[in-house]
């Protein structure tokens, strides 16, 4: 019997006992001793009898239990057997259907041998015959195997020659196809000189106040008023020691304008204070937005450039107030567009798309200092989000030749960038500083040895430099042009790139008398 059984029949026994002796201690008057003693225990014996078969019973049902969880055992790895007798059989398939397909792999192999046999003992037989019919045909014409092949050679010549001649023909129409190809480039380059009249424009960033006391009231209170100008309109304000004057400073130029025409606007009121302030540069940005897109309206209109999105006639509009190099953008914009207008007209191409190619090629210039990227990039992208052609993109992209170009378009907008950008009188540069950037290209190139003659094309962008042929040879020239772009390079300042085309000729004169 186990310990706990007995431990528990134990300590029935005990309280039992307790119980009883209170019992008998209570029914002493009415019982005797002996009589109590046997009456408790009768019922100890009962007591322990009823413990004894609980214990069993508790033991009988944790038996069953083991044996159940035994049954469930037995049952799991009955069928584990199952399952592994039924993988062996399906292997012992598997591997019948092997053997079979090996026994039949065998036996085509030895049905291909045996055709490989026939085959060869066919192509002996046939190699006879032919030889055979070849004597035979040598004995009808009466040729012997040298003549026979040269009389074949002499057909197939004449084959060939044919045949060249066609090859010449398709490849000289396509070399015609690429010399138009080149003809067109060749007449692209050359309407690059053309020049407007156009001046280029300024803008200004200081603005003029009646008198000294006026900086005061800009000042304000211990600085208030323009501590609170500047909040408004994210500008510096310098307020120096210059009489008349009050600078206004910023990267942003249309911020910067609006902070000019708010201060005009304050300065004419006379009430500055934060509150005026806040409400005169609001009305002034309102007024300035209207401003930008009727630009940009006028703008496209005078380009010839109908149906751009309001939102690229806004950035287009902003570009009033960049400038490159004192180049008023939109002017440049508007210049481009005509120029490249022009060269399609001339080269037979749309004359519509070329003008907004043109028109919107610098349209990154109005957002680039607000995201990452160079102008070609960012204008490309805003492009493209408000569907304009893939020509349109592409020019705006590749003007500067970051890509490698992949319409016309985009060639005629860098020629006419680079006409309206390098013309003497386009970038503020004067007729004598013009003269003197040329005279310096060319003593540069003169200075080489071998040099004949050279001459500055293209408003400085391209030195063409022509060299005795009996000093210089071709590698020579080649050397030569790379020696003169380095010394352009280390002794020069200039915008963009200036190509170097070193040329040699060779003259045979002969008189007949």
């Amino acid at each position: 019997m186990p310990p706990f059984v007995i431990a528990a029949i134990a300590l029935a026994i005990g309280l039992l006992l307790g119980y009883f002796i209170d019992y008998l201690i209570k029914a002493k008057s009415h019982k005797s001793a002996e009589e109590i003693i046997k009456d408790a225990e009768r019922r100890v014996e009962d007591i322990a009898r009823k413990s004894e078969l609980a214990a069993k019973d508790e033991l009988i049902e944790r038996k069953k239990k083991v044996d159940r969880e035994l049954d469930k055992i037995r049952e799991e790895v009955r069928q584990q057997e199952r399952a592994l007798d039924k993988r062996e059989t399906s292997l012992n398939d598997v591997e019948s259907n092997l053997k079979k397909r090996e026994r039949m792999v065998e036996q085509q192999q030895q049905r291909y041998a045996e055709r490989g046999k026939v085959i060869e003992n066919r192509e002996r037989e046939l190699e006879r015959m032919l030889q055979e019919e070849q004597d035979e045909l040598f004995k009808i014409s009466g040729l012997n195997k040298q003549d026979a092949e040269e009389r074949l050679l002499e057909r197939l010549d004449k084959k060939l020659k044919n045949e060249t001649g066609a090859l010449i023909l398709k490849h000289q129409q396509e070399l015609k196809q690429e010399q138009e190809k080149l003809a067109r480039e060749i007449i692209g380059m050359a309407v690059q000189r053309y020049a407007s009249t156009h001046t280029s424009e300024t803008t200004v960033s200081t603005v003029d106040i009646p008198n000294d006391e006026m900086k005061g009231r800009i000042i304000g209170r211990e600085g208030r008023n323009i501590r609170a100008f500047e909040k408004e309109t994210g500008v510096d304000v310098i307020v120096d020691d210059t009489p008349g004057v009050v600078v206004v400073s910023a990267f942003d130029t249309v911020r910067r304008e609006i902070a000019k025409i708010s201060l005009n606007k304050l300065i004419q009121d006379g009430r500055i204070h934060p509150a005026r302030i806040e409400e005169i540069v609001k009305e002034t940005a309102r007024e300035m937005d209207d401003r930008i897109m009727q630009l940009g309206r006028e703008a496209a209109e005078e380009a010839g450039v109908p149906g751009l999105h309001d939102k690229l006639l806004y950035m287009m509009g902003r570009m009033n107030f960049r400038v490159s190099y004192s180049q008023n953008v939109l002017r440049h914009s508007i210049e481009v567009a005509h120029l490249t207008g022009m060269m399609a007209e001339q080269l037979g191409l749309d004359a519509d798309l070329a003008r907004r190619c043109g028109f919107t090629h610098d349209i990154g210039k109005a957002a680039d200092h607000e995201m990452e990227g160079g102008h070609p990039a960012i204008g490309a992208d805003f492009l493209k989000r408000y569907g304009e052609p893939a020509e349109v993109v592409h020019a705006a992209f590749g003007h500067h030749d970051d890509i490698r170009p992949e319409y016309v378009y985009t060639v005629l907008t860098a020629a006419a960038d680079a006409c309206s950008a390098s013309r003497p009188g386009s970038r503020r540069e004067t007729l004598e500083k013009y003269i003197r950037r040329l005279e310096e290209l060319e003593a540069i190139a003169c200075g080489f040895p071998g040099v004949n003659e050279v001459y500055a094309v293209q408003a400085g962008r391209e030195v063409r430099v022509i060299v005795d042929p009996k000093q210089i040879n071709d590698r020579g020239a080649a050397k030569m042009a790379r020696e003169i772009a380095q010394a352009v390079e280390e002794n020069m300042t200039y915008p963009g790139e200036v190509k170097v085309v070193v040329m040699r000729e060779v003259r045979s004169i002969g008189v007949a008398k």
